[in-house]
């Protein structure tokens, strides 16, 4: 899945330290187990490196969103994340300052109406379909 670049002062502030981010990272996507089996993360200068083993495309790409989500975090690398190859084809797309999840589906779907399908594809990252703040990064699924 290779690097993916992150706002590093925005998110879920889940640690006071860099030192204590990779077993807070890791205790937040395991918490909420997109499927992400052995799963380790290391967390150096803003960079967060996630291996293990995932069950889905899916999986794989939720725990990268989640990691990446962290306040503080500015890069996610998941080279060492494995995982089968995607069976849907999926877009990112970063928060812009005054979108909500029914803007974004008219823009990709063609009918606000479908904004539920993008609120359960992010389930992991948005918690709240009305919660959710620029730059933030999410999943749009294209199928």
């Amino acid at each position: 899945m290779g690097l993916f670049d992150f706002a590093r002062n925005i998110g879920n502030k889940i640690f006071g330290s860099e030192d204590e981010a990779p077993q807070k990272i890791k205790e937040y996507i395991e918490e909420e187990n997109p499927g992400v089996s052995n799963l380790d993360v290391s967390v150096e200068d803003g960079v967060a490196t996630i291996s293990g083993q995932a069950d889905s495309a899916e999986a794989m790409e939720k725990a990268v969103l989640m990691a990446g989500n962290v306040k503080g975090i500015s890069e996610v690398r998941a080279d060492e994340l494995s995982a089968p190859a995607p069976v849907q084809e999926v877009q990112y797309y970063e928060i812009q300052s005054g979108d909500t999840l029914s803007a974004i589906a008219k823009k990709y779907y063609g009918n606000a109406s479908d904004y539920p399908r993008i609120f359960e594809a992010n389930r992991e990252v948005i918690k709240d379909a009305d919660l959710i703040y620029p730059g933030q990064k999410i999943r749009i699924p294209m199928e």
